[in-house]
């Protein structure tokens, strides 16, 4: 019996951690930005690149976490560096600003 119940806990965890992240698809994101839940793509995406002049962006994710939205994008700069900066969805806030290594 307790085999079953610890087989049945760790189902329940991996099942409940695909729940608490999960990407937000492109075609969601104008119904959130119009319900004032997050702010735009585009915004975001200008942001980063304010804080990296120069560079491209390589991917943008919308990911929706137990706390609330978040954006995560992806940049790499002309001599080849990468960047993910991750913002609050909501407020636009600048979570974390990280060199790729």
């Amino acid at each position: 019996m307790k085999t079953l119940t610890a087989l049945f806990t760790a189902a329940a965890l991996t099942l409940s951690a695909g729940v608490a992240l999960a990407d937000v698809r492109v075609d969601q994101i104008p119904q959130l930005v119009k319900e004032g839940k997050i702010k735009s793509l585009e915004s975001m995406n200008a942001e980063a690149l304010k804080l990296h002049p120069g560079a491209t962006i390589t991917d943008t994710d919308l990911d929706n976490h137990f706390n609330g939205y978040e954006y995560e994008v992806e940049l790499k700069t002309a001599d080849g560096k990468e960047f993910d900066v991750d913002f609050d969805a909501t407020t636009g806030k600048v979570l974390s600003n990280k060199q790729d290594t």
